[in-house]
C-alpha cells in the first residue's frame, strides 16, 4: 500500500506470499541477529545495536559460539555463501585490520562477504570490506553507488558459483543500506519523485490507508490511529518548510525505488541462467519499522544528531539540492517515518507499538508458494526465518557445531504457509 514503487517486490509478490504480519524487533542489530541465528536477541547478546555494547548479559554484541548462524549450518551442508551490504554485528573493537576476525562475515558461515560493517555508510564513498580487507573508496567514478555496486558484486558472485560448481546449492544474504540514513539516490532517480509529495504527510497517511484497505492488507474496518500532538500537521507548515521536507521525502522515494531496482537486476539474473525456479527468495523491506531519526526538522547531516548540534533550518533550506547527492549524509523528518508506518503508531527503536516492528514480507519460490492471491496473516517473528531456511533446504539445524554445542533455535519454521495460506 505504499507510495514508492517496487516492481521487483512486486513481481516476487505476484506468484509469491505476502504476509502482513511479519514484526521485526525495532533495531537494526538485533534483527539482524535474531534472524541469521534464529535465536531472541537477548539470548545472542545483541539487545541493543553493536554500537551501544555494555558488559551487562545480553548487550555485549559477543554473538556466542553456542548461536552459529543459518550461514553457517548451510556450508557445512554442501553450500557456498556470501553475505554483501550491511553486517554490523561483529564487537566495534573487533573491527580493524588486526581482527580478531571470529566474528566478521568468514568465520560465521559465509565464504565470501562484500559490505560494510557500521550502522549506515555513505553510498558514493562506502567504508567497505571485501573479507577482512579495506577496498578504498572509488576513484574518479562520478557515477559510483553502492547499490549498484553490491547489485553487480552479488551477479558476479552468483555467476561464478553457478559456472564453477553448479552441483552446489548457494545461500546470500543481501543487506543494502538503503532505506537508513543516509538517503542517496542517483539525481535521474530524484527527478522522477518530483512533486510527488507536496501533498504532505497527513495526506499520504490517508492514501496509504486506503489503498492498504484496498488491497486486503489491513482490514476493511480498521481505524487510523491519530497523528500524534507533538508532529506538526503538514498544513501548519510555512512554504518553504513543506518545499524542504517535501524533497527530503522525494529522496528517500528515489533511494528505495533505485534500490529495487537493483534487487531487480540480480532477480533478472537468476531468471536468464536458469535458477530462479529452484530458488527461494524470502524478501524483507527493512529491518525495523521506518526511522524517525532525522528529528522533527529532518536532518542535512545525520552527524549533527550524534554530536548533539541542532541544524538551523536556513541552512537546510540553502543546501536543498544537495540532498541525496555526495555532499549530504541527510534524513528526512519524523513525521514521514509516521506516515510510512501507516496504518500503526510510532516507528524505529520503540519495539512497543507495531510501527516500529512491523516489516513487510513476501516469499518467492515457483512451484512451492501455492495460492499468491490469499495473504498470509500468521503471526511472525524475525526468528522464524532461520529455522524456514533449515526446513526448505532439509536440513536439521545441528545440536553441535564445530564441536561447540548449540542453544535451541527459539524460532518456528514458517514453510507450512508456503502451501496452506
Amino acid at each position: 500500500g505504499g507510495l514508492v514503487p517496487t516492481p521487483t517486490l512486486d513481481s516476487l509478490a505476484k506468484n509469491g506470499a505476502r504476509y502482513n504480519q511479519f514484526n521485526t524487533t525495532a533495531l537494526c542489530s538485533p534483527t539482524r541477529a535474531a534472524l541469521l541465528t534464529g535465536r531472541n536477541p537477548h539470548r545472542v547478546g545483541m539487545g541493543n545495536v553493536n554500537n551501544l555494547a555494555t558488559d551487562y548479559e545480553g548487550y555485549t554484541s559477543v554473538i556466542p559460539k553456542s548461536a552459529s548462524m543459518v550461514a553457517e549450518t548451510l556450508r557445512s551442508n554442501g553450500y557456498t555463501t556470501a553475505a554483501f551490504g550491511k553486517w554490523h554485528l561483529t564487537p566495534e573493537w573487533e573491527q580493524s585490520a588486526v581482527g580478531p576476525f571470529d566474528r566478521w562475515p568468514i568465520a560465521q558461515g559465509f565464504n565470501h562477504f562484500y559490505g560494510f560493517h557500521g550502522g549506515d555508510t555513505d553510498q558514493y564513498a562506502p567504508a567497505l570490506f571485501e573479507n577482512i580487507n579495506p577496498i578504498a573508496p572509488p576513484a574518479n567514478d562520478p557515477n559510483y553507488i553502492l547499490d549498484h555496486d553490491l547489485a553487480d558484486r552479488t551477479i558476479e558472485w552468483i555467476r561464478e558459483q553457478h559456472d564453477l560448481a553448479p552441483q552446489h546449492p548457494f545461500f546470500v544474504y543481501l543487506a543494502p543500506g538503503t532505506a537508513h540514513s543516509p538517503h542517496s539516490a542517483p539525481k535521474e532517480w530524484i527527478e522522477k519523485f518530483r512533486g510527488k509529495f507536496d501533498g504532505g504527510w497527513d495526506a499520504a497517511r490517508e492514501e496509504i490507508f486506503a489503498r492498504q484497505k484496498a488491497r486486503g492488507i489491513i482490514p476493511k474496518n480498521a481505524k487510523l490511529t491519530p497523528r500524534p500532538d507533538f508532529l506538526p500537521a503538514w498544513n501548519s507548515l510555512s512554504p518553504d518548510r513543506r518545499r524542504v521536507y517535501a524533497r527530503m521525502m522525494e529522496v528517500y522515494a528515489a533511494a528505495l525505488a533505485y534500490n529495487d531496482h537493483e534487487v531487480g537486476r540480480i532477480i533478472d539474473d537468476l531468471k536468464k541462467s536458469g535458477q530462479l525456479e529452484n530458488t527461494l527468495i524470502i524478501f524483507l523491506e527493512g529491518d525495523n519499522g521506518t526511522s524517525a531519526e532525522g528529528g522533527l526538522q529532518g536532518l542535512l547531516t545525520e552527524e549533527s544528531m550524534i554530536n548533539g548540534y541542532d541544524e538551523n533550518f536556513d541552512y537546510l533550506l540553502k543546501n536543498i539540492d544537495e540532498l541525496g547527492g555526495p555532499r549530504a549524509h541527510n534524513h528526512f523528518p519524523t513525521a514521514w517515518a509516521w506516515a510510512l508506518n501507516t496504518p500503526f503508531q510510532y516507528y524505529k527503536q520503540v519495539a512497543s507499538h507495531f510501527g516500529g516492528i512491523r516489516n513487510g514480507m513476501v516469499v518467492s519460490w515457483q512451484g512451492k508458494v501455492q495460492n499468491p492471491a490469499a495473504i498470509r496473516q500468521q503471526f511472525l517473528y524475525v526468528t522464524d526465518v532461520a529455522p524456514t531456511i533449515l526446513e526448505a533446504a532439509g536440513i536439521e539445524a545441528p545440536k553441535v557445531q564445530n564441536g561447540v554445542e548449540q542453544m535451541p533455535i527459539d524460532g518456528i519454521s514458517f514453510a507450512y504457509t508456503f502451501s496452506d495460506a
